[in-house]
């Protein structure tokens, strides 16, 4: 019988799923920007992002602390950010968020390793009716 096995899993996920959350949380209260996107990139939370990327920006000079966290970025976190601001876009009240990260992207990504990101060509085709 595997049931107990598998409950403990679920039950060690779940409070690791907390300990995320709570770490998330005292990120953002301590406005350790960096770290808080990663962590809620890596977690699959595009509010959460979207959240952090607010924060950034009501701070003083927020568009360049937005540029310097983005930059700082990994490629596969801008790529999940990038796929983040596509659906940010969508909506009136988000789309100036999404828009100043794009236009972070833009400016410090070369055209070629754009064209690298997984999604770009739908990203790209999904952005321009909302742009």
């Amino acid at each position: 019988d595997v049931t107990e096995i598998e409950e403990k899993e679920a039950q060690a996920k779940q409070e690791e799923q907390i300990m995320k959350e709570q770490e998330l949380s005292n990120l953002l209260h301590e406005k350790r920007y960096l770290r808080a996107l990663g962590l809620a990139i890596s977690l699959d939370r595009p509010h959460t992002v979207l959240m952090v990327v607010k924060a950034i920006l009501k701070e003083t000079d927020g568009r360049k602390h937005l540029e310097e966290n983005i930059v700082r970025l990994r490629k596969d976190q801008k790529e999940a950010v990038l796929a983040f601001s596509v659906t940010w876009n969508t909506n009136s009240r988000n789309c100036h968020e999404a828009q100043a990260v794009i236009e972070t992207l833009l400016k410090h990504e070369a055209p070629d390793n754009l064209l690298q990101y997984s999604g770009i060509k739908s990203a790209v085709e999904s952005l321009l009716p909302y742009t």
